[in-house]
């Protein structure tokens, strides 16, 4: 029995030294799927995440595309830009809330996945597209815009994983864009975003 205490007593600093090795990949690799500039997940650590949430019926995939981002560089400065993205990445996070996720997926674009557990996404989405479009703190009041939302219900589309969901949420993303209607749900009639019409959405996005 000695024996086998000095062993495990004299294991012990290896176990430690590990524990704390796997604790900093851990770290790092969590440091890795994280957007430097919003602290958003990336897309790969979005869709991780994403993928458990929608196991259950009520999730919501929405995406979000910031409307003439290209204007507001051009006109006001990247510093003001990446400003923009980061009060819509914080207002964005906040809606999702610890049960969701979010994410940003590449340039003005973000993502996100909710629990729609009182059947009320659409209202909520409406309030967030109007706390979305309101000016960041600190800066210029000129330097805002809104923010195009498209949402697609788990329910509605049986079957379907994420890649399916946002490429839904995002024909109903363009379709609101051109329509200048905020929000729009995926499924809901027939789908206004033709190919054609998505790009003339993309482009107008950036005029």
């Amino acid at each position: 029995m000695s024996a086998l205490v000095a062993a495990v007593v004299a294991g012990g600093p290896l176990v430690a030294g590990w524990s704390v090795h796997l604790w900093w990949l851990r770290r790092r690799l969590e440091s890795a799927r994280r957007d430097p500039l919003t602290g958003l997940w990336t897309r790969e650590g979005f869709a991780r995440r994403a993928a458990v949430l929608l196991r259950d019926p009520r999730a919501v995939v929405v995406l979000a595309d910031v409307d003439h981002f290209k204007h507001v560089n051009d006109t006001h400065g990247h510093a003001a830009g990446d400003a923009l993205l980061r009060a819509t990445a914080g207002r964005l996070a906040h809606y999702t809330g610890p049960t969701g996720v979010a994410g940003r997926l590449g340039g003005d674009e973000f993502a996100a996945v909710v629990i729609d557990r009182h059947g009320m996404a659409g209202d909520m989405l409406a309030v967030l597209g109007s706390v979305l479009a309101r000016p960041a703190e600190g800066l210029d009041p000129a330097v805002h815009t809104t923010v195009s939302l498209g949402w697609a219900r788990v329910a509605d589309f049986p079957g379907e994983g994420l890649p399916e969901l946002l490429r839904r949420a995002d024909e109903a993303m363009y379709a609101a864009k051109r329509a200048r209607a905020g929000v729009r749900r995926a499924g809901i009639g027939r789908l206004f975003a033709t190919v054609a019409g998505r790009r003339s959405g993309r482009r107008g996005a950036v005029a």
